[in-house]
């Protein structure tokens, strides 16, 4: 099953700057373990403590919002993307 992940440019070097990653994953939580595995530190930079996905990072698959979804349980199916999205504050 093949999903693209998007990488944000802060990620990137993490990532060897690769924009778009392919990886397999049944849902959100599995891509991000599959992305740890390969990519080392990222995994750190997405969720907290608990697990959950960090307050000002946004995730979404194709472009609807896991908040809304089913969170880290968000079913992925072949050709969906991922888009990895840090939120931004000004002032």
């Amino acid at each position: 099953m093949a999903i693209t992940v998007r990488i944000p440019t802060p990620l990137r070097k993490l990532t060897n700057n690769e924009e778009l990653v392919e990886i397999n994953a049944s849902n959100v939580g599995e891509a991000i373990n599959e992305l740890q595995s390969r990519y080392p530190g990222i995994q750190e930079r997405l969720v907290d403590e608990s697990g959950e996905i960090r307050r000002f990072v946004n995730v979404y698959v194709n472009e609807e919002d896991i908040r809304f979804l089913q969170n880290k349980e968000t079913a992925l199916k072949d050709n969906d993307e991922i888009s990895i999205i840090p939120a931004i504050a000004g002032g």
